[in-house]
């Protein structure tokens, strides 16, 4: 809900829409083991005794000489085959910051957060650790941004990787909405779709110019895509760690949001919410005053 980048008293409000796709399959393999039958020795009912027995006695003879000339194919065959390699075990997930039990959904409870939008959040959070460690980035921060700008994705309208159902879009900025600047086309309408005026785009809501200035890719998808949760949180808190920030600091953090947006109203809220998520108490209605 943020201008970011744009500097104007006007703090742009987005009237968001919503973005889709996905599943990840697992595969399964097998092996199967092959048996042999013992040859007959036919029985010459014509034959005299005498000559059953001579037939008898030559095919016991030359039984062990057949059986050692027989390859032994299942033998050979476990003896050429290399022996499978155990999969190296994942590496483990580094921790994030803990919470207490929230609500997957905000249908539940003040606090709700869909899994999908927290898978996200805490990414982001991993992700940062290794690219920005003097950032201190926390999880619950880029959530407090996700619930104030789209009620993270609309409470989850997003597939199981994290794209949104519809593209969230925030109004056109062209002045004819009370409150908001007229800003320009940055992009030629290829994240927005409009390529006279710039609208916020996806669940953290950034103008295009300044999406373009951060994006991340949280997914690891090789593209950067501001209507997927994984590479919008990403890039929220990338930007929210710029100039060299320390978020654990509160007053830096305060500082980080309203760079986001130029409101003390909407740096209340999403520090509020931000609390909020990390102790579990929903904020006091006194802590969440109206953005303008």
């Amino acid at each position: 809900m943020g201008r970011h980048n744009k500097k104007t008293d006007s703090h742009i409000r987005r009237n968001s829409v919503i973005a889709l796709t996905g599943l990840v399959p697992i595969g399964l393999i097998t092996a199967a083991n092959t048996a042999g039958a013992a040859p007959k020795v036919p029985f010459l009912s014509t034959s005299s005794s005498s000559e059953v027995a001579d037939v008898a006695q030559e095919a016991t003879d030359t039984a062990p000489e057949a059986a050692e000339a027989v390859t032994p194919v299942a033998e050979t065959a476990a003896e050429a085959a290399p022996a499978a390699e155990a999969a190296p075990a994942a590496p483990a997930l580094a921790p994030v910051q803990a919470t207490p039990p929230l609500p997957a959904s905000i249908a539940q409870g003040a606090l709700g957060i869909p899994s999908i939008s927290v898978a996200a959040y805490q990414n982001a959070e991993r992700m940062l650790a290794v690219e920005q460690p003097g950032c201190g980035m926390y999880w619950t921060l880029i959530a407090g941004i996700g619930r104030v700008e789209s009620t993270h994705a609309y409470d989850g309208k997003a597939d199981d990787k994290g794209n949104m159902l519809k593209p969230v879009l925030g109004p056109v900025l062209d002045g004819t909405l009370g409150g908001n600047a007229v800003i320009r086309d940055t992009d030629g309408g290829k994240l927005d779709g409009d390529a006279n005026y710039d609208r916020a785009v996806g669940p953290t809501q950034f103008l295009p110019e300044t999406w373009n200035r951060y994006a991340g890719d949280g997914n690891g998808d090789g593209v950067a895509d501001p209507q997927n949760l994984f590479d919008s949180a990403l890039t929220t808190g990338k930007y929210l760690c710029d100039g060299g920030l320390n978020v654990k600091d509160p007053i830096q953090a305060a500082k980080a949001v309203h760079r986001y947006n130029n409101s003390a109203a909407y740096v209340a809220n999403v520090l509020a919410w931000s609390a909020g998520y990390s102790s579990g108490i929903i904020p006091a209605a006194a802590d969440l005053p109206r953005i303008h």
